[in-house]
């Protein structure tokens, strides 16, 4: 139980870091992010801390990808005129 607590905690420190870039802003990020959190805080079965670890990632990887979209549609704004297109 210890060890699944320490990723529930991690993955809470990885979304809130990765909220800071949240287009809607960190505020709204870290408020929707805290209700998730404790909505769930009396889970006691370990398979659906699991899965909702999982999801968890799954949402990682999801704000990562929409961070990366952004820089590249900066990127390509910035080197290439719309009439190039």
């Amino acid at each position: 139980m210890a060890n699944l607590r320490s990723e529930v905690r991690n993955l809470y420190k990885n979304l809130l870091y990765l909220g800071r870039e949240y287009p809607k802003g960190a505020d709204y990020f870290r408020k929707r992010l805290k209700a998730a959190f404790l909505k769930n805080k009396d889970e006691k079965d370990p398979e659906k801390i699991k899965q909702m670890i999982a999801r968890g990632e799954f949402v990682i990887k999801e704000l990562e990808a929409l961070y990366f979209l952004r820089k590249y549609r900066a990127l390509k704004q910035r080197y290439y005129s719309d009439d190039n297109q």
